[in-house]
């Protein structure tokens, strides 16, 4: 007798449910007496993926189905506002045209910390008025803060959009800071990062990117974690997932120039009328860099540093305590060497006493 298709069907859903799988059918196939091909066959509206197939019409499965209510991570305006200290240095112009264009085109931006590669990215969207959604990346990051997931909200449980489906939805630019500090769990999107949208298997929906959205990356490292221990807690990133940036660009720290000019700008907003003070604390940390990239010290001053510094002067009116309170945070050794290089710079700057000239 000829298998009809309803048998077939009510068979295999008696014995294993509603999706059944290739090895589910040649089970089934050995106790019938018939073959895999026959059975296969009959099953071609049913089949949901390869070697899978879900035994509800598709007619059936979206009138019976309803996907749970979703709920925005965000509803306000996301557009960044433009910073009055803002001052446009290396990759600025090209990261802006990336934004500008709308095109999808994923960008892994890497260079040592404190150098403005978050803030070129904020700024570049404040000044083309496209939304920007920031995740800050560690290695606890997995799926559910990403994607999104079921929350109980007013004793409902709804569905709660993750900042990756938000920026999807609205055609935004997504920030993932600091990717370096992920774990595995970050290559749930890989398929985002092909400019395919993503699959929400907990809803049953398919999100595809609104225009405009796009993808930037920033690292203190080029996912290949830190040699030399600087950054620890950066890790090894999945080859197939760095492939899917198509560019990377390095962020150097800005000129003397240009960090004058940036440092003179936070000065200004805060009342620090000293440019001959700022002009020797870039001075400064442009010989320590120098000093740190031909490998006689083991730290360097970042561009976010001297922003602390000036910050602090404005706040005791001591340069030497600025200073002092701002480095601390290094080894002796190396806030020794820090204070005594700016001595060499500012001929007027006095060298602040040591805890043991202080005892003593």
């Amino acid at each position: 007798m000829a298998l009809s298709t309803e048998y077939v069907v009510s068979s295999l859903q008696a014995l294993y449910g509603e999706i059944v799988t290739s090895g589910d059918v040649k089970a089934w196939c050995q106790m019938n007496d018939t073959t895999y091909q026959t059975v296969v066959k009959k099953l071609d509206n049913y089949k949901s993926s390869r070697g899978k197939w879900e035994l509800v019409e598709k007619e059936q499965l979206e009138k019976t189905y309803q996907a749970p209510a979703a709920m925005p991570a965000v509803e306000k305006n996301l557009i960044p506002a433009k910073d009055d200290t803002f001052v446009s240095f290396g990759n600025f112009a090209d990261i802006k045209k990336i934004v500008k264009s709308g095109l999808f085109y994923p960008t892994f931006i890497t260079g040592l910390s404190g150098n403005g590669k978050t803030f070129s990215v904020e700024q570049a969207c404040a000044q083309t008025k496209r939304e920007l959604i920031r995740v800050n990346i560690t290695i606890e990051t997995d799926e559910d803060d990403l994607i999104g997931g079921f929350r109980l909200v007013g004793g409902n449980t709804v569905w709660h959009n993750g900042p990756v489906i938000e920026a999807l939805r609205r055609g935004a630019i997504l920030l993932l800071d600091e990717i370096d500090l992920a774990s595995n769990k970050i290559l749930c999107l890989q398929s985002i990062l092909e400019g395919k949208g993503i699959f929400l298997k907990k809803t049953g929906e398919y999100i595809t990117p609104t225009e405009g959205f796009n993808v930037f990356a920033t690292a203190n490292t080029k996912g290949k974690g830190s040699e030399d221990g600087r950054f620890i807690g950066t890790n090894v990133l999945n080859e197939a997932f760095l492939e899917r940036f198509p560019v990377t660009f390095e962020q150097a720290y800005p000129s003397v120039n240009n960090e004058i000019k940036l440092l003179g700008l936070h000065a200004d907003r805060i009342g620090v009328k000293d440019a001959e003070f700022i002009k020797k604390l870039v001075d400064w940390a442009d010989i320590i860099r120098k000093t740190f990239y031909d490998g006689g010290i083991e730290d360097l001053i970042s561009t976010r540093r001297l922003v602390h510094i000036v910050r602090a002067f404005s706040i005791f009116k001591n340069k030497a305590k600025a200073i002092q309170v701002c480095i601390n945070r290094f080894d002796d050794e190396t806030k020794q060497s820090f204070m005594e290089l700016y001595d060499k710079v500012d001929a007027d700057f006095e060298m602040p006493e040591t805890n043991e000239e202080k005892e003593n």
